[in-house]
This record gives C-alpha cells, sequence and structure tokens, in this order.
C-alpha cells in the first residue's frame, strides 16, 4: 500500500530527521511531556487503595499491559515508579528497551499504577500531543535506534538517561492530525498484528504436528498392519508385537553417567563446558559453553570424555527432558546437570535420540520429576526410564524417516517465521513513516479500506508503506 506524500516540506537541523511536512514542528520531547510526574498528588489517596502493580514482565514488546496484578496504595508509594492512566512508560534498562517494551497506561485500577523503577514515564501536555500519539512515537524505531546509542553503563546494566527523552526531537503534528495518525496506525498495525498471530498459530500447529509424528513412528513403527501388543508401560500403549521395551540403562555401553559436580573457575577462553542451556532441539549450541582450563579439562575426563553420537539429557533446571545429541569430534567436557546416554550394538543413537524426544518419554520424564528449588530428575530414575526397541535394522529405518520429515517441518515453520519477521518490520516502517511525516494519511477512513475483511491487503500483496508524490 502505497500513501501520498506531503505536499510542501521543509529542513529539520535534526540529522537523523531530515525533512518533515511544512506545517509539523519540531520540538524536543522536554517541551510536549512532564517527565517522571512527582508522586505527590497521591498522597492524599486513601492508603488502602487498590491500584495496579506493574513489574517489567507486565510490560509487552509489543505495546500491550498486563493488569492482572494489583496492591494496595501504602504497600507501593515508596519503592516503586508511579503511572496514571493516559501516561506513556518505556523500559530505559537493556534489552528492554531495545526490544521495544513500552505501553500506554490506560484501564489502571483506581486510574493509579506503581511499577518496576526501570520505567521511565511520560505525561503528556494535552494541549500538544494526545496519549496514543506519544506512544507511537516512543515505540518508533527512530526513538529505540537513538535511545540504544544514548544508553551508558555496563553489560545487563546498561540503561537510557532521562536526559535522552528530555532531549529528543522529533516534528509533531497538529493535535487533530496526530489523532488521524493514530488512529491509521491502530488500525493497520491491529491487521497486520491479526496476521502475525495467525503465522505464529501455524508455527504452533506445525509444532505439534511434528511431534506426533516422531512420536507415532517411535511407539508405533511404519507399517501401519503389523501386529500390536500392550507394551505393559501405561504411557507408551501398544506397541508393535516384535519390538522390545527396555529400561535406558540396559541399551547403553557403557553406564550412563553425568559431568562435575562441582563448580569450575570459567575463563574467557579455554576448553568449551558445556551445561543445560546449550542442550536444545536435539543439538548443541557451542555459543552457549562457558570456558575452562585445561587442567580442569583433563581432571573432569578421568570421570568422562565426550564421543560423537553421545546423547546428553538435561536432569535439573527450567530444562528438564530436553535433550541432544554430540555431532562434532571437537574437545570439550560437560556439567552435572547434564545425563550422558552412550548406546550400545542393539541400539542407533539417532533413534533413541528421537525416542527421548518423543511426547510420550517426555512425559514419562515429567512423571519422575522431583522437587527442590527447581525441578529435576535423578540418575537412578534416568537410567530407568523405559524406550521402544525395534531390531537394529527398523531403528535406522525409522530415524531415516524421521530425519526428512523433520527437514519438512523446520522449512514449513521456517518460512512462517520469515513470514513473521516481514510483518513485523512493515509494521515498524509504517510506524517511523507515519510519525516522521514521510506519508500522508490525512484522508485515511477506516471503512475506505476494507474493514470488514480483517486481513490486511498490503500483507496480502506484499506491498510496502512506501509514499508516492502526491
Amino acid at each position: 500500500m502505497s500513501f501520498p506524500r506531503y505536499p510542501e516540506y521543509k529542513d529539520t537541523d535534526v540529522e537523523w530527521l531530515g525533512k518533515v511536512p511544512a506545517h509539523w514542528a519540531v520540538k524536543r520531547l522536554r517541551y510536549v511531556v512532564s517527565i517522571n510526574p512527582s508522586k505527590s498528588e497521591v498522597r492524599s489517596v486513601l492508603a488502602d487503595t487498590e491500584v495496579s502493580f506493574i513489574p517489567m514482565e507486565a510490560v509487552g514488546e509489543d505495546g500491550s499491559l498486563d493488569l492482572e496484578q494489583t496492591r494496595r496504595l501504602d504497600d507501593v508509594i515508596g519503592g516503586y515508579t508511579y503511572v496514571r492512566d493516559g501516561d506513556v512508560t518505556f523500559a530505559k534498562i537493556t534489552p528492554c528497551f531495545e526490544n521495544g517494551k513500552a505501553a500506554l497506561m490506560i484501564g489502571l485500577k483506581s486510574g493509579i499504577g506503581f511499577g518496576t523503577t526501570e520505567l521511565t514515564v511520560l505525561r503528556p501536555d494535552l494541549a500538544q500531543t494526545t496519549s496514543d500519539y506519544l506512544f507511537r512515537v516512543i515505540h518508533s524505531e527512530p526513538f529505540r535506534a537513538l535511545g540504544e546509542s544514548f544508553m551508558y553503563g555496563a553489560g545487563g546494566q546498561k540503561r537510557v538517561p532521562d536526559d535522552f527523552a528530555r532531549d529528543f526531537q522529533i516534528a509533531w503534528p497538529p493535535r487533530e492530525e496526530q489523532r488521524t495518525i493514530a488512529a491509521f496506525l491502530d488500525f493497520e498495525t491491529a491487521r497486520i498484528d491479526a496476521l502475525i498471530a495467525e503465522q505464529q498459530r501455524l508455527i504452533e500447529l506445525l509444532k505439534e504436528k511434528r511431534q506426533a509424528v516422531i512420536s507415532h513412528a517411535v511407539t508405533k513403527g511404519l507399517d501401519p498392519d503389523v501386529p500390536m501388543k500392550d507394551s505393559g508401560v501405561e504411557w507408551l500403549g501398544e506397541v508393535p508385537a516384535h519390538w522390545d521395551i527396555a529400561p535406558l540403562k540396559h541399551i547403553v555401553a557403557t553406564p550412563i553417567t553425568d559431568g562435575p559436580h562441582e563448580t569450575p573457575v570459567f575463563r574467557d577462553e579455554g576448553v568449551p563446558f558445556v551445561s543445560a542451556e546449550a542442550v536444545s532441539k536435539g543439538v548443541l549450541d557451542f555459543t552457549k559453553a562457558k570456558c575452562i582450563s585445561r587442567e580442569d579439562h583433563e581432571k573432569y575426563s578421568r570421570k568422562y570424555i565426550p564421543q560423537r553420537n553421545d546423547i546428553f539429557m538435561v536432569k535439573s533446571g527450567a530444562t528438564t527432558g530436553v535433550t541432544a545429541i554430540v555431532e562434532t569430534n571437537r574437545e570439550f567436557n560437560i556439567w552435572s546437570p547434564l545425563a550422558v546416554i552412550r548406546c550400545g550394538p542393539l541400539a542407533n543413537p539417532s533413534y533413541v535420540l528421537w525416542a527421548m524426544r518423543s511426547k510420550s518419554f517426555l512425559e514419562s520424564v515429567e512423571l519422575h520429576w522431583s522437587f527442590g528449588t527447581q525441578q529435576n530428575i535423578g540418575m537412578g530414575v534416568v537410567e530407568n526410564l523405559p524406550i521402544p526397541l525395534p531390531p537394529i535394522g527398523e531403528q535406522e529405518e525409522i530415524s531415516q524417516f524421521i530425519r526428512e520429515q523433520d527437514r519438512n517441518w523446520d522449512d514449513l515453520i521456517s518460512e512462517s517465521k520469515k513470514s513473521v519477521e516481514l510483518l513485523e518490520e512493515r509494521r515498524s516502517a509504517l510506524i517511523s513513516a507515519a510519525v516522521t511525516g514521510k506519508i500522508d494519511v490525512r484522508g485515511w477512513r477506516a471503512e475506505s479500506h476494507d474493514a470488514e475483511a480483517g486481513l490486511p491487503k498490503v500483507a496480502e500483496q506484499g506491498a510496502d508503506y512506501s509514499a508516492k508524490e502526491a
């Protein structure tokens, strides 16, 4: 979809902004909003008044706001950031700022809210701007890109200073024009968001179908006419009559083990040291590995030396039950949260990995979870977890079948993810173009843009939001 440009533009002294519509006024944000208003205005409110409570996780990267939590006013007035209905907030700490965590405060309990101190609050001067339009400015890519360049601090503690917000310059259209632009963006971004949600639902459906294919292949086999028998394991149900059911400890070449139960000194360089965070979707991600010294590596290698086709299973933490196979000959070591399954001659490692990634196996892991400070599963339990075991040749056939199917599912999921990325880019470009005056939407009306269709024609046709000469 293309929109006309404004009939007349003027130069600005703002390098990133360039030319803007001739009737727009370039102003620093400090002249349009109040920044971090004083909470003194609620001192007269009754102490037991219920107000909204807004932790960082309640502020979405898409501008959403979760207002499920509430607190008594006297419990939060001392140590949290104050907001009221109509304010606009953005997260000032990394990576929340860069990811676009910002929200328009609407629907607060008693019209009042208190949230994380990592929020910067902007209260619009209603004679100059509207809350809706201000939110679009703050949530735009130019604001985030410039703010990122002003961040100070180190590592995960980098923040956007309040002075950046005060001095941020952009051109402001007349107030009524702001209303039109905000309404236009609400309408068009809602339609793009609907397409994004549709693609995300498709991704989840594809993942479910992939899991169903894996689970069926490793519990029922590939022959639909094969005679079946009761496996004797409730969560497995029936399996082909000629298959065995074996605990993991009976299919391994060496006893199931794990990594060292001590915390080494981590180094910037050295031998890769793999733990739970590096185990995902059947593979190892060495970019998430830490490093240890050669001396520690040699010490830990007395217990276990990784080999190609070893299978790792996370046995503690949030990802308990997740597995991966070693597909490298590189030198590395592992930490205690990982159990190691090294298959013997009766088990194909690839098949065993697929069996351990099946829904039925993962459900069996959940049944055996124990909880301390976090979920975990003991080594004695791991070695007794049963899996279906076809003859070795059939294991290889099943493994090859799943690999081929998995590639197809991966391609479909990747295609949907790319669609989501493109839609998100279009949404960002549309917002930026509208709030910087690159497109003129003053003649826009919702009813003239296929309001009943529910799908944005721009996304269906693959068009952009570029401006065209009037």
